[in-house]
C-alpha cells in the first residue's frame, strides 16, 4: 500500500499546531508497517532550518498552472527514519516569514494542491491513495477529479480528506475560482457553498473518504452548533465520514527521559519525581509550597478553550486553596485578566504571557491536575500529554477530550470530566479533582492510571491501515 500524505506543515521542518505533529508521527507509525509506504509532501518554506536544506537531494524542476499562471516547482527530498518527505520549492509562495495569514494565501495553497499531482509524473512513485488535511490541500481530490483522472498515471488513485478543525474552510469570493483554481464555469458547483469559494466543500464532494480527528468530532460536525455551515453536506456524505483519534509521540513526552524537565521519573517512580518536579515549578512560578494542589493550563488563550469558563471560577478556585499555573498568548482580555490574578494573589497564582516549549514540559511534569474546559476540541493533544507526565486532566466532554479523558470520580477513569459548557461544571470538576488530591491512596492510582494510557500513534495507525484498505478497495 503506497499513501503519499499531503500536509501544508509536517515536523520536523515546519510547524504551527497539531497538524504538523501528525503529519510526522503518523506516517513514521505506519512505516513501521511492511506493507505500508507512506511519504509526505508538504511546501519548502524559510523557516526549514539551512542544515536541513544541505541535507536535502534536489530531484526535478516542473511547472504548476495557477489559473491562467505558469509557476515554478521545484522538487527537493530527504528521508526521515523510513519516510521520504518531498518538500516543493517556490520562493515566491513560500520563502516568507511565516506559513500562513497572507493576503494571497488562497493562490499559495491552490499552488500547492496542483503541485501535489503535477509531482507524481516525475516521480518513480504511483500513490494508491492521497490522504489530504486540512483546506490547503482541499483541492487535491477536486483537481485529481476533473482533470486527472483519465490518465494511467491517476486514473485508479483514491483520496481521503481529513478535516482537522472544520473552523478553517478555505472560503474565498467566488471570482477566485476561474482566475486563480482554474476551474471552469460548468464545474464551480463542486467548490461553491453559500454563495461563496469552499475548498473545504470541495474535498467532501470529491473525496473517497472523509475523516477527522476523534470519533466525537465526526458527530459533532454534522451538528450545526459545530459544523461552521457545513452540516447538511456532511449528513448527506455521512456514508463516507469516520473519527480516528488522533496519537501523541511518546518518546518525545516521555518523564523518565525528558531533558526539559528538572527531574526525570516513570510510572515506576513517579511519587519522588512529581513531588520533585512540582517544587522546582513552585519556585519558578514564585508559588506558596504549603501542600496545596497545583492546577494548570497550556493553552493558546481564547474563548474557544474556554479561558471564559476558567476567569469565571479562578478566584474562587484559589480561594479553596489551588495554586493555579497559566501558560499561553491570545486574547489581550484573557491575557490581562491572567496578569492581573496573579499579581492580585501572590504566591498563588503563576502566570506566563507567551510560550516557551521547554516551560510547558515542566507544567505536565510538575502540575498536579490540568485544565482543558474547551468549548470545541476536534481532538487535543494536551490532555493526552498531560496523562503521559501523570497529571490528571480536568476536562469538557468534547470532541477528542471526550474520546481520551474518562471521569474518575465513580470508579476507573483517567481524569476528571464535565458535560455542559458551564462555569459552575468546571468549578464542580475541579472540587472533585480537589477532594481526590486530598485521598492520597487514590489520587496515586489515578496518576498510575493515566501514565498507563497509551496514547500512542501506534494505535491511530492500526485504525489508518484499516482505512486504507477500505478506501483502497471501494472501486
Amino acid at each position: 500500500m503506497k499513501i503519499l500524505f499531503a500536509a501544508s506543515e509536517a515536523l520536523p521542518f515546519a510547524a504551527s499546531g497539531g497538524l504538523a505533529d501528525v503529519a510526522g508521527s503518523l506516517p513514521a507509525a505506519l512505516g513501521k508497517h511492511d506493507d505500508i509506504d507512506c511519504r509526505v509532501v508538504m511546501p519548502l518554506y524559510r523557516s526549514v532550518a539551512p542544515n536541513v536544506r544541505n541535507k536535502m537531494t534536489y530531484l526535478k524542476d516542473i511547472t504548476v498552472e495557477v489559473g491562467w499562471r505558469k509557476q515554478y516547482c521545484g522538487i527537493y527530498t530527504i528521508q526521515v527514519g523510513k519516510v521520504t518527505y518531498y518538500l516543493l520549492d517556490n520562493p515566491y509562495y513560500f520563502m516568507r516569514d511565516g506559513m500562513y495569514g497572507f493576503y494571497d494565501d488562497c493562490e499559495r495553497f491552490v499552488f500547492f494542491s496542483r503541485a501535489v499531482l503535477e509531482i507524481l509524473p516525475a516521480l518513480d512513485w504511483k500513490p494508491d491513495i492521497i490522504h489530504c488535511n486540512d483546506w490547503q490541500t482541499a483541492l487535491v481530490p477536486v483537481y485529481l477529479n476533473l482533470y486527472y483522472r483519465h490518465l494511467d498515471k491517476f486514473n485508479r488513485i483514491k483520496t481521503i480528506f481529513t478535516i482537522h478543525n472544520i473552523a478553517y474552510q478555505g472560503k474565498y469570493g467566488t471570482e477566485i475560482l476561474e482566475d486563480t483554481c482554474g476551474i471552469g464555469r460548468r464545474d464551480q458547483h463542486i467548490v461553491e457553498y453559500d454563495g461563496c469559494a469552499n475548498f473545504m466543500k470541495g474535498a467532501i464532494e470529491t473525496a473517497d473518504k472523509i475523516t477527522t480527528v476523534s470519533p466525537t468530532y465526526a458527530q459533532e460536525i454534522l451538528d450545526p452548533w459545530f459544523s461552521y455551515g457545513l452540516d447538511a453536506l456532511l449528513r448527506e456524505k455521512q456514508y463516507k465520514l469516520c473519527g480516528i483519534l488522533n496519537g501523541i509521540d511518546m518518546d518525545a513526552n516521555n518523564p523518565a527521559t525528558d531533558p526539559h524537565i528538572p527531574f526525570n521519573y516513570s510510572i515506576d517512580n513517579f511519587g519522588e519525581g512529581k513531588a520533585a518536579c512540582k517544587k522546582a515549578l513552585q519556585e519558578k512560578f514564585g508559588l506558596h509550597q504549603d501542600g496545596s494542589p497545583v492546577f494548570a493550563m497550556v493553552s493558546r488563550m481564547v474563548g474557544m478553550k474556554g479561558f471564559d469558563l476558567v476567569q469565571s471560577v479562578a478566584d474562587g478556585l484559589v480561594d479553596r486553596g489551588i495554586e493555579l499555573v497559566i501558560l499561553g498568548s491570545g486574547e489581550n482580555q484573557y491575557e490581562s485578566f491572567f496578569s492581573d490574578l496573579c499579581a492580585r494573589h501572590p504566591g498563588r497564582v503563576g502566570t506566563y504571557i507567551g510560550f516557551e516549549p521547554a516551560l510547558s514540559q515542566e507544567i505536565y511534569a510538575g502540575a498536579d491536575a490540568f485544565i482543558m474546559p474547551s468549548k470545541s476540541e476536534p481532538c487535543g493533544l494536551a490532555q493526552m500529554v498531560a496523562c503521559r507526565y501523570g497529571t490528571p486532566p480536568i476536562i469538557r466532554e468534547t470532541g477528542g477530550l471526550r474520546d481520551s479523558i474518562h471521569d474518575s470520580t465513580m470508579g476507573e477513569g483517567n481524569g476528571f470530566t464535565f458535560a455542559g459548557y458551564s462555569a459552575h461544571e468546571l468549578y464542580e470538576a475541579c472540587c472533585h479533582a480537589q477532594d481526590a488530591y486530598n485521598d492520597k491512596e487514590n489520587w496515586n492510582n489515578l496518576v498510575h492510571h493515566c501514565m498507563e494510557c497509551d496514547f500512542s500513534w501506534d494505535v491511530s495507525a492500526k485504525s489508518y491501515e484499516g482505512l486504507y484498505n477500505e478506501t483502497a478497495n471501494l472501486w
